[in-house]
């Protein structure tokens, strides 16, 4: 495999639409109450299982170049580049659809105006307010993820500092220690559980589970030696997408029971319990990983679900995404709004298909008018490159110019 078919991997646009429909769709289950009521209300309840997609995904993506840095002696990739490239990737979308929810939008919590403008603006609002404003309640997952790219230029140096020998064990004993906070927050109460259960070592554990995964492609294609046998079993593992896939549907069942704790809406009444809170974050991670695995490993541009996931509609979609996540609460409540219709009723399929309705052309314009423009922008040098600069890696393909 040549070193360009190395760098693609045209199935993670997949994973977007699948992450954003998910999101999309528990929070329309939320607004319809029906993930307390209904035959499937477990299972849309658990569809924000779309978080640990997207989090494995920014895992693999984010630290990769790290790994190939690692791996073949060169330096690592320059901090302030990487943040800058981040910066104008998530920012200015975002941004625009704080302003439009702040001016067309009621505040949730009793917080003062400037300070939830400030919170929201500079993505600090899991740090102080407990409830965020309407519209913008999806956004506590992009204040964890914005965490996630400022720690990991000191994560990545801390995780390979003795190359990629002793990475694996690092990245499990952090791994191990993330999935346990929850848990103890929710068995001591030394802090409020509604506001640090949102914070990076809450989930930095999924964010591991994609690094793991670039750890393995990278040692996989490009490594010196030869692979541990337990990474070509994994990469075996990789050439059935069936097989991973069903296993994910079969882990996002149990996740779907009750030993997972109770969903969104029944959390106000129901408080999960430590071993709950820590089976479902372990059964999401499992569930993101088994999705995403086929899709980075062994060769790309092989299989048949490989060339459907790379179909010019998904490819489309998967561009879009960041402004399908961005604006759907904002129009589910004007969906709300323009139908008169009470909270927590309706069908939930009725108010899905009109959500998605709206928030398509919408997610498009952001795309078309305010991200893509940026990502060419940020792609002009302000130096002269060496041939082997190994940041000029966090742009090399076409799916990690849209990570």
């Amino acid at each position: 495999m040549t070193e360009a078919r190395r760098d693609w991997f045209p199935g993670l646009a997949a994973v977007r639409v699948v992450g954003a429909t998910c999101v999309v769709g528990t929070h329309v289950a939320f607004y319809t109450g029906r993930t307390t009521r209904g035959p499937f209300a477990g299972t849309l309840g658990r569809l924000d299982v779309g978080v640990a997609l997207f989090f494995v995904l920014t895992g693999f993506l984010l630290f990769r170049p790290y790994a190939q840095a690692a791996l073949s002696g060169r330096a690592m990739p320059r901090t302030g580049r990487y943040l800058r490239h981040r910066a104008l990737r998530i920012l200015p979308a975002y941004w625009l659809v704080v302003i439009a929810c702040m001016a067309l939008l009621p505040p949730l919590g009793s917080t003062s105006r400037a300070s939830d403008i400030v919170h929201h603006l500079t993505l600090t609002q899991i740090y102080g307010l407990v409830i965020q404003h309407t519209g913008l309640t999806q956004a506590w997952s992009l204040c964890v993820e914005v965490s996630f790219y400022v720690a990991l230029p000191l994560l990545a140096r801390l995780v390979l500092v003795r190359g990629t020998r002793t990475a694996w064990l690092l990245m499990l004993i952090l791994g191990v220690a993330s999935a346990a906070w929850t848990p103890y927050l929710t068995a001591t109460n030394i802090l409020d559980v509604r506001m640090a259960g949102q914070w990076l070592p809450s989930y930095l554990d999924w964010f591991i589970g994609g690094m793991a995964l670039a750890l393995a492609e990278v040692n996989l294609n490009q490594g010196p030696r030869p692979a541990a046998a337990r990474l070509l079993k994994l990469e075996s593992l990789a050439a059935s997408p069936g097989t991973c896939w069903s296993a994910a549907g079969g882990v996002f069942a149990i996740a779907t029971s009750p030993l997972a704790g109770p969903t969104t809406l029944r959390a106000f009444i129901d408080v999960p319990t430590p071993s709950s809170v820590l089976l479902k974050n372990v059964l999401y991670l499992v569930v993101a990983v088994l999705v995403v695995l086929p899709l980075v490993l062994g060769p790309q541009d092989q299989g048949l679900a490989r060339h459907l996931l790379a179909t010019p509609l998904v490819q489309w979609l998967g561009e879009i995404s960041y402004g399908i996540f961005l604006w759907h609460l904002a129009l589910a409540e004007a969906v709300l709004r323009l139908t008169h219709r009470p909270l927590f009723s309706g069908g939930w399929l009725t108010m899905f298909a009109e959500t998605w309705c709206l928030t398509i052309p919408v997610a498009y314009a952001s795309y078309r008018f305010v991200e893509r423009p940026l990502m060419s922008w940020r792609k002009r040098p302000v130096f002269i490159p060496s041939p082997r600069s190994s940041d000029d890696q966090m742009t090399a393909s076409p799916i990690r110019q849209s990570a």
